[in-house]
């Protein structure tokens, strides 16, 4: 059976979807999803690309700043730390964790003697993947899992994670507030506005103070307020990194966003159609990427609630420029293929327009003070 059979038989046996749980059936399906199922979902061969994709060398990066921030737990004495957690949400095949532990073994020895790797990954075929892509850091690994450990003391990252969390959409129409559910219409998948599905959209909306004018339409995510809640009342100490691409609130719920920003991703080719006959999103599920961007206010505010601390919200290109970026730009040769390579997957990282300025970096911490992070050089630098 097919995932698109799947959906149109639970559509006839119970009505329409809400269009969160048809994301997490397209995405999600432990054997029919498109996490589930796609053995290169980035990179050349796959749909989209990542800062991972282009080499190690983000992860050496990374690898710098999580060894400054087990310094700074190091240096309260009152503290036990021969061990820091690194925790990688959406850890995909563990790529990420193995450049960052090559890097750290290379330059930080100590740092990577302290390390305790938990991997997480909803997709059992990422999992499956870990110890393999992990090599000789598997002896680092001490969880591969679908939920995020119960406590953590070290630092808690996540790369395009909240982007990929299946979202509600809603749109508000002169009858009022109303949300977009998932039918079939003569065999074919289509949008249908019904009623709110649940009080938990509802209290979102209100909590965030969400205002749309009539004919807007949007996406809103509680699971991803819920998935930051999370993280950040599990973290005993340390800090919590995420990167996405997103916008203040301001910005999200604004006429300039009206149509919303969800978008599909397949082959590198990316869609964003809400008043086609038939969205992208509803074509082939299993067979594309589906993502929205990420409300960065909301983030923030549910962080700071959960008792974090913010350290800095900038662009990614000047949370690697804190951490000497530049200064590897400078040392690589022009004339060596090996050195272009890595110049051109430095430039990509920082390139405006790109990775650079699209994600966004939020730091947060706890129980560490505000200390002044190499990362966090530009603090609150976003575009």
């Amino acid at each position: 059976m097919t995932l698109r059979e799947l959906i149109l038989q639970r559509i006839g046996a119970e009505g329409p979807l809400s269009f969160t749980e048809y994301v997490d059936l397209a995405l999600y399906h432990p054997a029919l999803g498109y996490y589930a199922r796609a053995d290169r979902r980035s990179g050349r061969a796959g749909d989209f690309f990542t800062s991972v994709d282009l080499g190690p060398f983000f992860g050496e990066l990374l690898a710098e700043q999580f060894a400054e921030m087990w310094n700074v737990l190091s240096a309260a004495d009152t503290h036990d730390v021969s061990t820091f957690d690194f925790v990688e949400a959406a850890a995909g095949s563990g790529q990420l964790a193995h450049d960052v532990l090559n890097a750290a073994e290379t330059h930080h020895p100590a740092f990577y003697a302290a390390v305790r790797l938990n991997l997480v990954d909803r997709s059992q075929t990422a999992r499956g993947a870990h110890r393999t892509t992990l090599g000789r850091h598997a002896t680092k690994l001490i969880a591969s899992d679908t939920v995020l450990p119960a406590r953590t003391s070290g630092v808690i990252f996540a790369n395009e994670l909240l982007d990929a969390l299946p979202p509600h959409v809603v749109i508000m129409t002169d009858d009022g507030l109303r949300e977009i559910y998932v039918d079939v219409d003569s065999g074919r998948l289509v949008e249908r506005i019904g009623p709110i599905s649940n009080d938990r959209v509802r209290a979102h909306i209100e909590r965030w103070n969400i205002h749309l004018e009539p004919g807007w339409r949007v996406e809103v995510n509680p699971g991803a307020v819920a998935w930051v809640d999370q993280a950040a009342r599990g973290l005993d100490r340390g800090f919590l990194i995420l990167i996405d691409y997103g916008h203040e609130s301001t910005e999200l719920y604004s006429a300039a966003h009206a149509t919303g920003t969800l978008q599909t991703y397949h082959h590198h080719q990316v869609t964003q159609n809400p008043v086609s006959s038939t969205p992208a999103w509803l074509q082939e599920p299993g067979e594309c990427d589906i993502t929205t961007h990420v409300d960065l206010t909301a983030v923030r505010l549910t962080a700071e609630r959960a008792g974090l601390t913010t350290l800095g919200v900038l662009d990614q290109t000047y949370f690697l420029l804190g951490l000497g970026v530049a200064s590897y730009l400078e040392t690589e040769s022009s004339d060596n293929l090996h050195d272009l390579k890595r110049r051109l997957a430095i430039k990509s990282l920082l390139i405006p327009g790109g990775l650079g300025s699209t994600h966004k970096v939020l730091i947060f911490g706890k129980g560490v003070g505000s200390p002044q992070l190499a990362g966090c050089s530009y603090r609150m630098r976003v575009t």
